[in-house]
């Protein structure tokens, strides 16, 4: 499962490479000419995410949804927290926000437990797009829980971006299904992790990641006795394989927004529909529905737009911070 796009949170965490995590004082701006180079990655992760996420919807077929995502983190843990103390050495862990790390942790798990299940009712590429309604939840809990002020032009995009999602889903038709829910509560789980990343923006992201890394792990290990079922030599390869593609994924994306804006670099995260939808019909032989492809694209707008008005924000911020008036 790949993060919801989201232009103001996905930069929190995303400063770790593998030459190591910022320094103080060294340069965040991206040059110019790695713009394409970032795109490039960014559109590359979206293929991994997309061959997770069926690999995980295979396995959804002979193992429970929590199992599968145990593997998954199990993996994660793997390659993530060595390398992590590798880069920062024993100070990698310390927070002074355990609290917001935990709920944050818990919330990226509970998120992909959701979307795991919701995988095991439904095409790959129809909780994807459902699950891609993520920003829409931010936005509306930016302003209880961040005091931030959400203009009409970010509401009405929300409202757009809702609306695809009940064209996908299809409340009332006779194509509903109760687990287009899943993805649904996965997007909102999902937004929670989001909240708690900006109240921890002073935090290094390796600290955050590898926080979220040991503490899912810590959490499903506690749940997946009651849901076990020993799997075979070859689930356990294609847990590999699932785990594997989502680290790489993230890794890629975590390059990508190193070397280009946020901004810039998230509406590309929407190319994963189309990922999802050509590898589900390779390998499920699914085709998405009309409304899904139509749903599909009413999100992607909504989000584009998001993204679009983030830009703006941070544009104004930068020349409110520097004293400079627009004309």
């Amino acid at each position: 499962m790949s993060p919801p796009p989201s232009a103001s949170t996905v930069a929190n965490c995303s400063s770790i490479t593998e030459a190591g995590p910022l320094r103080p004082g060294r340069s965040t701006a991206p040059a110019k000419d790695a713009t394409f180079a970032a795109i490039g990655l960014a559109l590359l992760s979206t293929v991994f995410f997309a061959m997770g996420d069926v690999a995980a919807k295979v396995l959804t077929d002979t193992l429970t949804a929590i199992e599968v995502t145990w593997l998954r983190y199990i993996v994660f843990c793997v390659a993530v927290v060595p390398a992590v103390f590798v880069a920062r050495g024993a100070k990698a862990m310390h927070t002074p926000r355990l609290r917001l790390q935990t709920i944050r942790a818990l919330a990226v798990a509970g998120s992909s437990v959701l979307f795991i299940l919701g995988l095991g009712h439904l095409q790959v590429a129809e909780a994807t797009a459902i699950n891609f309604i993520s920003p829409i939840f931010i936005t509306a809990l930016s302003i209880p829980l961040l005091g931030e002020k959400v203009g009409i032009r970010r509401w009405a995009a929300a409202a757009v971006g809702f609306l695809g999602v009940m064209l996908v889903v299809q409340p009332g038709g006779s194509a509903f299904q109760v687990a287009a829910l899943l993805p649904i509560g996965a997007a909102l789980s999902w937004a929670v992790a989001a909240i708690a990343t900006r109240l921890m923006s002073s935090e290094r992201p390796e600290a955050i990641l590898a926080w979220s890394a040991v503490i899912g792990l810590i959490a499903l290990t506690a749940f997946v006795p009651f849901h076990w079922r020993t799997p075979t030599a070859g689930e356990i390869g294609l847990a590999v394989l699932m785990g594997s593609f989502s680290t790489v994924g993230h890794w890629l994306i975590i390059l990508a927004y190193r070397k280009a804006a946020a901004s810039t670099i998230a509406p590309f995260s929407y190319v994963q529909l189309l990922f999802a939808g050509l590898l589900g019909f390779g390998v499920f032989g699914t085709v998405p529905g009309a409304m899904t492809l139509v749903g599909g694209a009413v999100i992607a707008a909504s989000g584009l737009y998001t993204a679009h008005r983030e830009r703006i924000r941070a544009r104004e911020a930068r020349l409110a911070a520097a004293g400079i008036r627009r004309p």
